[in-house]
């Protein structure tokens, strides 16, 4: 359940209108909704031979890529610690929840509206996982299983039009030439297959608990959860796209931005009170979401503190008062808050969308070779191969995938056809920003970040691992430390120079004194 809160959140009611309007086609538009998902099994599987190397440690991708690049000495975790909390932040879905329910009472959607209305769930949501872990989760399952039932609710309705039972005269109009307008443009392309991968993220959630998780076998426990959550959604993800084409006229749909949901039920229903069912839906569907991705972030950015990545680590790793991970909830809000107050209302939801997929898509190629160096040198070390180990030809496609979406973002959009009404390739500027030395302020062309400069990766990795242990006379070193229930994690801890063979004073107090 905790994969599917996160997969059926937004996604599939806010983006096929922007991905049919990158595309052109009908055709292309339904391909890449099947493209996609077969990427994110790709990428499981190979995220399923990685936790079997590691099957007692939370955190995912931090731990994978700690273990694959240890040199520089905690470069890697580091950069992924800054990118993590920059972008932990649960905008997109608030900004669409905003805009279903001022559709759902008929109101205009004003920057003030949406801010306001974003603001609000965003509280509320991230405020049930910082009070309860336990009523978070609750929460998620409920409304996961609603979700399920609320996508079937929308493909049964899109069946009916199909088969002649709704208002709708010709369900067939918009399938009668499905690749007419296919779009060549790399561009184009990129940008919808960023929308689809956005809509199937979730699949790797319950990796970020795998530490959590009970049993004999938890990798395989996760891996399972994965592959049905994935196909669950990707047989309803595609079924709600015909609906959608079948109710809807083609240039309604391009035009729709995030509001391709509210459009087929309206046309369906016309004014019938029925047409405000979909709005309801995906606003329980955006809650669900927040919270359930709340919950795994949060895990993420606790790991990160236990190994001593961020400043205040006691604090971040800490659970009290509630038995939650209150420091990463409370930062993942303030990042939230500050981006959705900050950014122009009508480009909020695709900015931060594409923003958030540039620097994951660095560390997810950086993860697809660090399995084949993993592999290596456990080979060398005479260690057994995994039993999930998957062929080189997935990992291959997997890598594919992250270097054709970092690199054809900079490629010139046709006229007109940029997703923000500002430079189209910003978000990729802002991305490989946050992952290098300098401070760089931001084009003219947007108003929010004309002035703001940002610190970045490797100098806060300079500042914390290099230079101040230099200026204070000590080393940074890791050590293993054992949990409650046998799981294992690290931290870092200060060898002063000048002291006593094995007189060490940790950056972060072990987790079990909390």
């Amino acid at each position: 359940m905790l994969n599917l809160g996160q997969l059926l959140g937004s996604g599939v009611f806010s983006v096929p209108g922007v991905v049919l309007n990158s595309v052109g086609s009908i055709g292309v538009s339904l391909s890449f909704w099947v493209i996609a998902p077969i990427f994110s099994f790709v990428a499981l599987l190979s995220y399923t031979e990685l936790a079997s190397f590691f099957p007692g440690r939370s955190g995912a991708e931090v731990v994978f890529l700690e273990q694959a690049y240890p040199r520089p000495k905690f470069f890697v975790p580091t950069t992924f610690a800054v990118i993590a909390v920059l972008l932990s932040y649960s905008a997109t879905n608030s900004v669409v929840f905003a805009q279903y329910v001022l559709s759902l009472f008929d109101l205009p959607i004003t920057g003030f509206s949406q801010t306001v209305l974003a603001l609000s769930v965003a509280t509320v949501s991230v405020g049930v996982v910082a009070i309860s872990t336990k009523w978070s989760l609750r929460a998620v399952n409920a409304l996961s299983i609603f979700k399920v039932l609320s996508l079937i609710f929308v493909a049964v309705t899109g069946i009916a039009v199909l088969a002649g039972f709704t208002r709708i005269s010709d369900p067939f109009a918009n399938f009668h030439d499905v690749w007419h307008g296919s779009a060549t443009n790399p561009n184009a392309l990129a940008t919808a297959l960023v929308k689809t991968n956005f809509a199937y993220v979730g699949w790797s959630n319950a990796f970020n608990v795998l530490g959590e998780v009970k049993g004999t076998r938890p990798v395989r426990t996760v891996r399972n959860a994965g592959f049905i959550s994935l196909g669950i959604v990707t047989v309803l993800f595609v079924t709600v796209n015909v609906a959608y084409i079948a109710a809807v006229p083609l240039d309604k749909i391009k035009d729709s931005g995030q509001l391709v949901g509210a459009l087929f039920f309206q046309h369906v229903f016309g004014g019938h009170w029925a047409s405000k069912i979909l709005p309801v839906l995906v606003a329980l569907s955006c809650v669900g979401n927040i919270i359930a991705v709340t919950v795994g972030q949060a895990r993420v950015l606790r790991e990160v503190a236990r190994q001593g990545l961020l400043p205040y680590p006691t604090f971040f790793a800490s659970t009290r008062p509630f038995g939650t991970p209150l420091g990463p909830v409370a930062l993942k809000y303030a990042l939230t808050v500050l981006v959705i107050s900050l950014l122009p209302a009508r480009d909020a939801f695709n900015f931060l969308l594409d923003l958030a997929s540039y620097p994951n898509l660095v560390f997810h190629a950086a993860t697809a070779i660090g399995l084949w160096r993993l592999r290596a040198r456990r080979a060398s070390e005479g260690l057994p191969k995994s039993p999930f180990q998957v062929w080189d030809i997935v990992i291959g496609l997997w890598l594919f995938q992250c270097v054709f979406l970092l690199v054809m973002p900079w490629v010139p959009p046709e006229e007109g056809q940029a997703d923000v009404s500002f430079w189209y390739a910003m978000y990729c500027v802002v991305g490989v920003a946050l992952l290098l030395v300098r401070k760089n302020s931001m084009m003219p062309c947007s108003n929010v970040t004309k002035h703001t400069f940002h610190q970045f990766c490797a100098l806060y990795y300079y500042v914390r691992i290099v230079l101040l242990p230099k200026i204070g006379g000590y080393e940074i070193r890791e050590e293993v430390v054992m949990l409650g229930g046998g799981a294992l994690t690290s931290r870092l801890v200060r060898k002063y120079k000048e002291r006593s063979i094995g007189e060490e004073r940790p950056l972060l107090a072990s987790p079990d004194h909390h």
